[in-house]
């Protein structure tokens, strides 16, 4: 059986096929359609269909992870108790609302139609449910307690659930705003990042700084029982119309000036660390209560919330680090796997079976497709007619300080690049970081690139927990150890660390062996393969364009190589020599 799952009824949706309970494809919508104010809103299904080679037909239910009308509603009874202390700005957000309700109606008409003909069953489920399912199902705990956070999702900001067999059991809602995850938003716009996008920034800037302001984030969030958030209202302006949202009191309390642009860098860098800390210390308590209520001590977290890896770090210290687990995707576009997962699952009482957990669910391209890209735009390139001698090509650009995009099999489904769509470097070369930060990533100096291991060697020089294979957690440099140089380690020696699984990438693991062969360890840098501002590339296109308008020094597509400068001797005789379109 097919389950088609969507993330939701808008343009930026997600869409996953899971075959017989097994995921077998998935992706965002703004990787396939790169971003753009009109995106098409079936991109993504129709990626998933070809993946799968199939049409509507071969679809046999549909799972969405919204419910549009209980949405509403529950915003609707929101505006309606701050209305009287906001009429304009109440008004104004009722009738986008109604807007967003129709546009999204009108699509699942247009789902259902397809359904119609096709004689399949469409089902809306709870945006948090779908999290909470796209969590648990995901996880190997057989019982667990589940706790979502996002700013927003039908009209609630969090979940709190416990999770047995096949079967989830909501224990209450968050109601919006109350969520750490909509104040971290608006900290996120203070600061002068982008809310609703940059939050990263603001949980990288956190480690620059001290948690002076910890105490007032705590009485801002923390509910009386601390069982669950509850946002005290006097720090905000009650219309929450305005960005960043805080009233007088909340800059009094701080002693920090009104006007944003008069903060200094110490206070900012103090305000991310505040709002950092006090995220961990109201979700420990919440687990905690948890804990002591249904006595099961692991817990499945899911929401765009834990997307920060330095608060599921944290949380794993606090909680035990083999009893925490998060999803490859925990943000919006995994709730369409969750959705498909739900219906399986608890709709249709299928059983739990043990798939293997990789996030590589994206399109990928043959041989035959990348050298049209190739020939079409008339490239130089280099083919390596074994794997071996790819990888000989790859090593050597890295070892003579060259900085690579790494083009292999399926896009990533998430927000991490994981060994597919990867820029890659070797620690050790000269002035890397600068090189990357400046000519490739164009991004602040305090945000840090991730360190890929072979999951056979991670134990030799890192402490992690299995989150790291996702880049969902942070690892340590063990004590004693001597293994990177000093600018790629965080405070207290962690590093964003990614381990890699031979049997879920053994392209990319080969790869890290054999540099560690002769490099001072088994080690990459690795970051995203994009253009700023823009999603993980996709396609071969996506590649190309990325690599020629940016200061990468060479790319591998498959078993094609191409550079800016002339390859290496030995990576040339190693390989079949291919020139533009006459070759």
């Amino acid at each position: 059986m097919r389950i088609l799952g969507l993330s939701s009824l808008k343009p930026d949706t997600a869409a996953a096929l899971l075959e017989d309970g097994v995921p077998t494809a998935a992706i965002e919508n703004d990787k396939v359609e790169r971003g753009g104010s009109h995106l098409r809103s079936d991109a993504a299904i129709q990626s998933c269909f070809e993946s799968a080679g199939i049409s509507w037909d071969g679809v046999d239910m549909i799972a969405v992870a919204t419910r549009p009308f209980h949405s509403w509603s529950q915003k609707s009874l929101v505006r309606r108790k701050l209305s009287a202390l906001g009429p304009a700005a109440s008004a104004y957000y009722g009738v986008n609302e109604l807007g967003v309700l129709t546009r999204e109606l009108n699509r699942l008409r247009v789902l259902r139609r397809f359904a119609g003909e096709s004689g399949h069953k469409v089902l809306t489920f709870d945006h948090h449910l779908c999290h909470a399912a796209g969590a648990f199902f995901a996880s190997s705990f057989e019982r667990a307690l589940i706790v979502t956070m996002n700013e927003d999702g039908d009209g609630n900001s969090g979940m709190l659930a416990v999770g047995e067999g096949g079967g989830i059991r909501v224990l209450r809602t968050i109601a919006f705003p109350h969520s750490p995850a909509w104040v971290f938003s608006q900290i996120t716009g203070l600061l002068g990042f982008r809310p609703h996008r940059e939050e990263h920034k603001t949980q990288w800037l956190s480690l620059e700084g001290e948690p002076l302001y910890k105490d007032v984030f705590l009485k801002m969030l923390q509910g009386r029982d601390r069982a669950r958030p509850r946002l005290d209202f006097s720090f905000f302006n009650r219309s929450l119309a305005h960005q960043p949202a805080f009233s007088e009191k909340f800059y009094r309390e701080m002693g920090l000036p009104a006007d944003p642009r008069q903060l200094q860098d110490s206070q900012r860098k103090a305000l991310a660390s505040s709002m950092q800390a006090a995220c961990t210390e109201v979700i420990s308590d919440v687990v905690e209560d948890l804990r002591r209520r249904e006595g099961i001590q692991e817990v499945c977290f899911a929401g765009g919330l834990f997307q920060n890896v330095l608060l599921v770090a944290s949380l794993e210290k606090r909680l035990g680090m083999n009893q925490v687990f998060v999803p490859p995707a925990p943000g919006n576009a995994g709730s369409s796997l969750g959705a498909a997962r739900l219906l399986w699952h608890q709709v249709l009482q299928k059983p739990r079976t043990a798939a293997p957990l990789h996030a590589y669910l994206g399109p990928k391209f043959d041989r035959h497709a990348i050298r049209d890209v190739l020939e079409n735009s008339k490239n130089r390139y280099v083919f390596s007619n074994t794997e071996e001698r790819k990888l000989d090509a790859g090593v050597q650009l890295l070892r003579a300080g060259k900085i690579i995009g790494w083009f292999q099999g399926a896009t990533e489904f998430g927000p991490r690049a994981l060994g597919n769509r990867s820029v890659l470097a070797s620690p050790w070369a000269a002035y890397v970081k600068e090189n990357l930060n400046d000519f490739i990533k164009h991004r602040e100096w305090f945000r840090p690139f991730a360190v890929s291991v072979p999951e056979e060697d991670c134990e030799k020089y890192f402490e992690a927990s299995p989150q790291c294979r996702f880049m969902n957690s942070m690892g340590t440099v063990r004590p004693g150890i001597d293994c990177l140089p000093e600018s790629f380690l965080l405070p207290n020696r962690q590093v964003r660390l990614h381990v890699v699984d031979r049997r879920s990438n053994p392209a990319f693991w080969s790869l890290l062996k054999r540099f560690g062969e002769e490099a001072p360890a088994p080690m990459l840098l690795n970051t995203s393969f994009n253009l700023f501002g823009e999603p993980l590339v996709v396609t071969p296109r996506d590649a190309m364009r990325s690599y020629f308008s940016s200061g990468l020094d060479a790319l591998v597509m498959d078993r094609f190589i191409l550079s800016k400068a002339s390859l290496p001797v030995s990576a040339v005789s190693l390989s079949v020599q291919r020139v533009g379109l006459g070759a």
